[in-house]
């Protein structure tokens, strides 16, 4: 991993795009204010996964962090720069279309955290689909120790960890390590430092590989079965996976499989 943060100025981009191989990383770029979410943050984000979301030649999408923390959460100062009801709801609807683009686009993503990501950096790090940190990252919902519980990245976390740990984060508000983030299911794994680049690249290599097609539906269906009772969930699966063995990829999957040669996907 580089650790020097690319140069700012005052027309810098916010979320740096790199395309390699069908996997477009996302780096956000406002390493002075730890890539703290500016309303411009977002919407520079945003902007980026909209346009992934339909782009045929993207297989799988990693974010980043520039310089020393992944994402310290809202931009406080600018927050508090304009106490009004209207702007509060204005940023955190922006805040939640953003989490939920995240889930909704047809490509995996992958959250590659080096640093902190605390707040709505750990909403961000809960919501990707997967996420690998350094042995040296650390994690928090700490808004309840400044008076403004972690309400919008508790939905977040709480549906992507056990009831019991997501509340000890957010009513202790404390950091926590890389390895306890991995034992409660915050992230996938956590690497030392000098390789979470390669891990990180191997499974959006793995990834990129697949059907597009087959990854779309299975990500889509995934957080939909999930908010569903077992008997409507399955149901619904059945659906899925009859509209599935009815695509030309599973076709061409499946022949690969029994004629033991490499699948040609063609995304149809």
């Amino acid at each position: 991993m580089n650790d020097t943060p690319p140069l700012i100025g005052n027309d810098a981009p916010l979320v740096l795009r790199e395309d390699r191989d069908g996997v477009a990383t996302l780096t956000l770029n406002r390493p002075q204010a730890r890539n703290a979410l500016s309303i411009g943050l977002m919407g520079a984000l945003q902007a980026e996964l909209d346009a992934i979301h339909q782009d045929s030649t993207v297989r799988a999408v990693v974010l980043a962090g520039a310089g020393p923390a992944f994402c310290a959460g809202h931009d406080l100062k600018e927050m508090r720069a304009n106490p009004d009801r209207a702007a509060y709801e204005s940023l955190f609807v922006q805040c939640s279309k953003l989490m939920l683009t995240v889930s909704r686009i047809r490509q995996p993503v992958i959250a590659k955290v080096h640093g902190i990501a605390t707040a709505a950096g750990c909403q961000l790090v809960a919501t990707c689909d997967l996420a690998y940190c350094a042995d040296t990252a650390r994690f928090a919902t700490p808004g309840v120790n400044i008076g403004l519980f972690c309400s919008t990245p508790m939905v977040a976390l709480s549906r992507a960890v056990g009831r019991k740990a997501a509340m000890e984060m957010l009513l202790l508000g404390d950091l926590i390590g890389a390895d306890e983030a991995a034992r409660i299911g915050l992230v996938n794994r956590a690497v030392p430092a000098d390789r979470l680049d390669a891990v990180v690249a191997e499974a959006a290599g793995k990834i990129a590989a697949k059907s597009p097609l087959t990854l779309a539906i299975g990500k889509e269906a995934f957080y939909r079965q999930i908010e569903l009772d077992v008997e409507e969930a399955y149901a619904y699966a059945a659906r899925v996976m009859t509209e599935n063995m009815l695509a030309r990829d599973a076709e061409e999957g499946i022949d690969a499989f029994l004629q033991k040669r490499p699948p040609v996907w063609c995304g149809q």
